[in-house]
């Protein structure tokens, strides 16, 4: 079968001077894509002055395997840094293919001892870092008439974690920032695609205990690559990846119980089958799952 090559391509990579985006940093570049490699250079918490660094040091990697690619260490968490990195890829290759969205800080408390300071920077960082390139890319892909957008979520906002409260909350806004624009991009050949990755990282070789010695980052990276390939046409969607498993994630509706007079104790007699799972449809927009109540009315 044909190599999936990405020659021509240009991709942005956030966070990616380690961890998940070095990797599809590299495996994008193996493939002939030129690279934008952004990373702050900021510890964990997102504390620190910043450095073009570790960026720099992916760079280098890329560049000794013949690769082309270039540093960048503005921040994602502000609509000028956003803005900055995006202009760091039109200055040096010309256009921008690939936007994938990595970069991301853990505060993580519970909620009875989170901060305000704690919410704010983790949400600046994940949920407005990504509506912040996005937005600056947004224009240039639809002007091209095409785009792929990989954005990344977490199974912590998808199904929820302890003392994860503000990581959660920034991650599934993503999800729905992701299938609006999954549905907004694709009469321009935009297509963005979610990702909810499991890895050891330097974020996460704390959480994820014994089984993050079988969790490596390069075993997510080929999804992302697939999704950033011109052959990808679906959109909106959400695929998790982690320790060789990759799986698509979907929002289900149940059947239901309908009754235009409904009551308050039909819900309590009924809510056996509103939460029945059996026969639930996976609606591909808000109007749809709107309209499933449609064959139910007289």
């Amino acid at each position: 079968m044909a190599e999936m090559r990405f020659d021509g391509k240009v991709a942005v990579i956030t966070g990616a001077g380690g961890g998940l985006g070095r990797c599809h940093a590299l495996l994008l570049a193996s493939k002939g894509a030129s690279v934008v490699v952004n990373d702050l250079g900021g510890s964990v918490d997102g504390s620190g002055e910043g450095s073009v660094s570790p960026a720099q040091l992916v760079v280098d990697e890329i560049k000794a395997a013949g690769g082309d690619a270039v540093a960048d260490a503005n921040s994602v968490s502000t609509e000028k840094g956003g803005a900055a990195i995006i202009k760091t890829a039109m200055d040096k290759f010309g256009r921008v293919d690939i936007l994938i969205n990595n970069a991301g800080i853990l505060r993580d408390k519970s909620f009875a001892k989170l901060t305000f300071d704690m919410l704010n920077l983790v949400i600046d960082v994940h949920l407005h870092g990504t509506i912040n390139t996005c937005k600056a890319a947004w224009d240039i892909m639809k002007k091209q008439q095409y785009g792929r957008i990989v954005n990344t979520t977490s199974a912590a906002g998808l199904f929820g974690n302890f003392g994860q409260t503000n990581y959660a909350a920034a991650k599934m806004g993503i999800v729905g920032v992701s299938k609006v624009l999954g549905i907004e991009g694709v009469k321009n050949n935009v297509m963005v695609n979610i990702l909810a990755p499991g890895a050891k990282t330097r974020m996460t070789e704390d959480i994820l205990g014994p089984m993050a010695d079988k969790m490596s980052p390069e075993q997510v990276s080929p999804i992302v690559a697939y999704l950033a390939h011109e052959d990808c046409s679906v959109t909106g969607e959400i695929f998790s990846a982690g320790a060789g498993r990759t799986a698509k994630i979907f929002v289900g509706a149940a059947q239901g119980y309908f009754n235009e007079a409904v009551t308050l104790e039909d819900i309590r007699d009924n809510f056996g089958k509103i939460c029945d799972e059996t026969g639930y449809a996976v609606p591909k927009n808000a109007m749809e799952e709107i309209g499933m109540v449609m064959p139910m009315m007289k």
